[in-house]
């Protein structure tokens, strides 16, 4: 191929992959017929003048979500794309929206499913579009948040997703982490939170989020953590929370003084549902996710991109 004949090539490839412009546009312009353009831009590929890249995100996340699922034996995980340009919101309302189309397979008749609070369950209100009615039942898993908006509080969440189901709502009248541990126990006690536990004995499925390390954790935010309880869970090596209930990066629940005023379904009966669906992002939660994996709490995640990749790399996974 001579320089005339490379020159005609790439000016070709400019005014239609560039430019936009149609082959008949190019023909009229130059002044060749349509039929040679067709030539011309094959030939373009060919020669390697022109390079056709297709990034095929949907593949990367497959090959990503199954490295998830045998590599800690979890049954569901759904990866959604994360991208520089994206806000923190963004990123949030992108794993809500993926958890709430994961959720409305999940929920079946007679269910019991339960819900924390936060942030990121909080996305999920105003997701379910359309979804199948069930005969079910909607519990919150931990009493309510302190300084924080109405729309993330763990009956407003209950409350929308069950409307949307066409099942049955159940309240908390109580804040999560009480200052004494002797009121958490008459509140546990009592006649009208008989109902609730009830509940989280028949629990089925459960939806949660994941708590940051503790530098970064919703419950120092929402005032329900004070320096002596940092310092403590601290020296316990916690790595993050389910339901405000800590654990460490093995996935050791952390027994304090502070889990005594806690009012929240206790971790390990997490074990025993149908699915525990975790929804969480942030590389900096990638810590917090591994340790509620390894201590099987959840056995179903839903994040984007960059976190599965952070929570691979610090499992040690090769391939990840």
């Amino acid at each position: 191929m001579n320089e005339e004949e490379k020159k005609i090539l790439v000016q070709v490839a400019k005014m239609y992959y560039l430019e936009d412009l149609t082959q008949s546009d190019i023909s009229k312009r130059l002044g060749i017929y349509r039929t040679s353009i067709s030539r011309l831009l094959k030939k373009a590929r060919d020669e390697g003048i022109v390079q056709i890249n297709i990034i095929d995100e949907a593949s990367t996340h497959f090959e990503m979500e199954n490295r998830l699922k045998q590599l800690f034996g979890l049954q569901e995980v759904i990866i959604v794309a994360s991208h520089e340009s994206m806000s923190g919101n963004d990123k949030i309302k992108s794993v809500g929206r993926a958890g709430a189309e994961l959720l409305s397979k999940m929920i079946k008749d007679e269910d019991v499913v339960g819900f924390a609070w936060g942030r990121t369950m909080g996305s999920l209100i105003g997701e379910f579009n359309d979804c199948p009615q069930r005969s079910a039942h909607f519990v919150p898993l931990v009493g309510g948040p302190g300084d924080m908006e109405t729309k993330y509080h763990v009956n407003a969440i209950v409350y929308s997703i069950a409307t949307d189901f066409g099942g049955e709502a159940h309240m908390i009248d109580a804040a999560a982490v009480l200052e004494r541990k002797e009121t958490r126990n008459e509140i546990m006690n009592s006649n009208y939170f008989r109902k609730i536990t009830e509940l989280w004995d028949k629990l089925t499925v459960a939806v949660v989020g994941i708590g940051a390390p503790i530098s970064n954790s919703n419950m120092i935010w929402t005032g329900f953590l004070g320096d002596k309880e940092i310092k403590h869970l601290n020296n316990h090596d916690a790595v993050g929370d389910i339901c405000s209930r800590f654990y460490d990066s093995q996935g050791n629940a952390v027994n304090s003084e502070l889990a005594e005023r806690t009012i929240a379904i206790p971790l390990e009966r997490l074990r025993d549902t149908r699915y525990t669906l975790a929804l969480a992002e942030s590389i900096e939660k990638a810590p917090s996710i591994l340790g509620a994996i390894r201590g099987k709490y959840i056995n179903a995640l839903v994040t984007n991109e960059e976190t599965a990749a952070e929570v691979l790399r610090l499992a040690g996974d090769s391939a990840g």
